[in-house]
């Protein structure tokens, strides 16, 4: 039974294992039907910024970049949190296609009825 799922991730290019794992996670999760949305806060806000995830990829071989393709093919929303890319002088013209800026209060709308995951 598809439902609506909600990956938060808080950690970016630093981590790479889990930076993939939460990006390959919205993918099965879109995959199997679910309504799937992803919300980037602190240091995950770089991974929704152009080029900067080109070569990450977990130890398991996951390639984070070809997974955040096939979100954005699919048009999976790609939240960044205003005041955290803001504060690492993202401005939203930075950002991949497919992501925007989002508030506090967009990710718990988001996460009204959602599993929620956070990496």
């Amino acid at each position: 039974m598809a439902g609506k799922v909600l990956i938060v991730i808080s950690c970016g290019t630093n981590q790479p294992n889990r930076a993939t794992r939460a990006i390959h996670l919205a993918t099965v999760a879109h995959q199997q039907g679910n309504e799937t949305v992803m919300f980037f806060l602190d240091e995950a806000v770089y991974l929704v910024k152009e080029g900067l995830i080109e070569h990450l990829r977990a130890a398991t071989g996951d390639v984070a970049d070809d997974l955040m393709t096939y979100l954005q093919a699919h048009e999976v929303p790609l939240l960044a949190c205003t005041p955290c890319a803001k504060a690492r002088k993202i401005s939203e013209d930075e950002l991949i296609e497919g992501a925007r800026f989002a508030s506090a209060a967009e990710l718990f709308q988001e996460g009204e009825g959602a599993t929620v995951i956070s990496l």
